[in-house]
């Protein structure tokens, strides 16, 4: 049955992040064993829905996966699990133009036919908020708003004095809501950093927000309503196929400046017999014995320092790239293999030297977005023609490439002219400030293994 909910704000910064990760942590202290998801394409999100539920969260993401694609992936996380919480992304009905709803949370609701509970911040609020609850009950007929959440209520009173008119004029049962609270604010997310362990902070707030969320939340009618949405059907799996056992081990960084992965890219690798290998470019001295490298993106420029001190590990996988272990690095990992990152301020630190050319870092966004991409070159992951689809944010750029680097990809939407060329190429390596989702292309995976497999009986 896949019992499952969305929760979605009626705008950016309601508290929908704050009232998802409440729901998951204390239904998970409940006994409940809750998969997280989140709409669109973020990494942070996700790192925090892991931590509270002790499981993977995947990204749902029509842009990348299609419809059907988006039905996979979510069967592919939660057959095991008692029920699925869904963050939606920005508003309800906010799509990846603004003029349509494609790719937002409404959308993906109604792809999995899910019940939606709305966040609606009503500090400033009375009988307004039932104005707004209106509006958005009848926007969509297809859609399922089954509930709401009000957050920043300033008493008992307040409350009450929209619940009840909310309840009997819009029809929308009311969950329940949660008080105006001075300094409940989830630990290190200003930063854009994805909590990739426990901290101290986060258990702190993790522990007051469940409080909350058992005093002043129905959970038992949360859980009844995850129960109202129909069976999710695939008619035919295309993404996640199992279809070849390769027996390859891939090293993968992942630590505080390196976390930033679609964990459906890794189910991909699995799937196909693959060991996933994580190492750390902060910590480790060495790589693993792998038979290809995947480096992901992060925070790499809130570490720089770190990174200059571990020479050796940037020393063993300089060797390893120019003997031509097939590596694939996106944006922190793309400039962790310059040769160096110059900071805001000018300052210089010396990096891997796989790529001959440096990163300056910016004040201002130079790029953000979803792009389809389509290889002008071949490469270990594409063949020239061949197109897949992914999302660019980062405040850097490429600059001094050396004539020796050829550029890989043509890029359409997101910022800049339309067939604009970027990513690196260099026989067996190849870098990209694009975060690509497998799923979008599934002859990636292939072909990437197929490059590591003939490593692995050359070396």
């Amino acid at each position: 049955m896949n019992p499952r909910v969305v929760i979605a704000g009626t705008e950016s910064g309601v508290g929908k992040t704050t009232v998802t990760i409440g729901l998951m942590a204390a239904l998970d202290k409940q006994g409940y064993n809750v998969q997280p998801y989140k709409v669109g394409p973020d990494y942070i999100d996700p790192g925090f829905h892991t931590l509270v539920t002790g499981n993977q969260s995947r990204n749902l993401d029509s842009f990348f996966l299609g419809e059907e694609g988006v039905k996979e992936s979510f069967l592919n996380a939660g057959g095991e699990s008692d029920i699925s919480i869904i963050e939606g992304v920005m508003g309800l009905f906010d799509g990846k133009k603004g003029t349509d709803g494609a790719g937002s949370t409404a959308h993906i609701a109604k792809i999995l036919e899910t019940p939606v509970v709305l966040v609606m911040d009503v500090k400033k609020m009375a009988r307004s908020a039932v104005a707004l609850a209106y509006g958005y009950q009848n926007f969509d007929a297809d859609l399922n708003i089954a509930g709401i959440i009000l957050n920043n209520v300033g008493s008992k009173g307040h409350f009450e004095m929209i619940k009840k008119p909310l309840e009997e004029e819009v029809g929308v049962k009311v969950l329940g809501y949660l008080p105006y609270q001075k300094d409940l604010e989830l630990p290190e997310r200003h930063l854009g950093l994805v909590p990739t362990f426990e901290s101290k902070e986060l258990a702190n707030f993790r522990s007051q927000l469940v409080e909350l969320i058992e005093k002043y939340i129905d959970l038992e009618q949360l859980v009844s309503l995850s129960q109202e949405g129909t069976g999710v059907e695939v008619t035919e799996k295309k993404i996640f196929t199992s279809a070849k056992d390769y027996n390859l081990t891939l090293g993968v960084a992942y630590d505080e400046a390196f976390n930033f992965y679609y964990q459906d890219n890794f189910d991909l690798l699995a799937s196909r017999g693959v060991d996933l290998k994580f190492f750390s470019p902060i910590e480790d001295n060495k790589l693993p014995k792998v038979d290809g490298l995947y480096i992901g993106g992060g925070f790499p420029e809130s570490f720089l320092q770190q990174l200059v001190n571990n020479k050796s590990i940037k020393q063993d996988i300089y060797r390893h790239i120019r003997e031509d272990l097939p590596t694939y690095a996106e944006c922190g990992g793309l400039m962790y293999l310059t040769e160096e990152i110059i900071d805001n301020e000018g300052k210089r630190f010396p990096m891997v030297g796989a790529v001959s050319g440096q990163v300056k870092m910016t004040d201002s966004l130079q790029a953000m977005g979803y792009v389809d991409v389509k290889a002008v070159r071949d490469n270990i992951l594409l063949k020239q023609g061949e197109k897949a689809k992914g999302h660019e944010f980062h405040y850097s750029k490429l600059i001094n490439l050396a004539d020796e680097s050829k550029q890989v990809y043509q890029l359409y939407g997101g910022r800049g002219e339309e067939g604009r060329l970027e990513g690196i190429v260099r026989d067996n390596l190849l870098v990209s400030y694009v975060h690509l989702h497998f799923g979008s292309q599934p002859k990636v995976i292939n072909r990437f293994l197929g490059y590591c497999q003939k490593y692995k009986r050359g070396s």
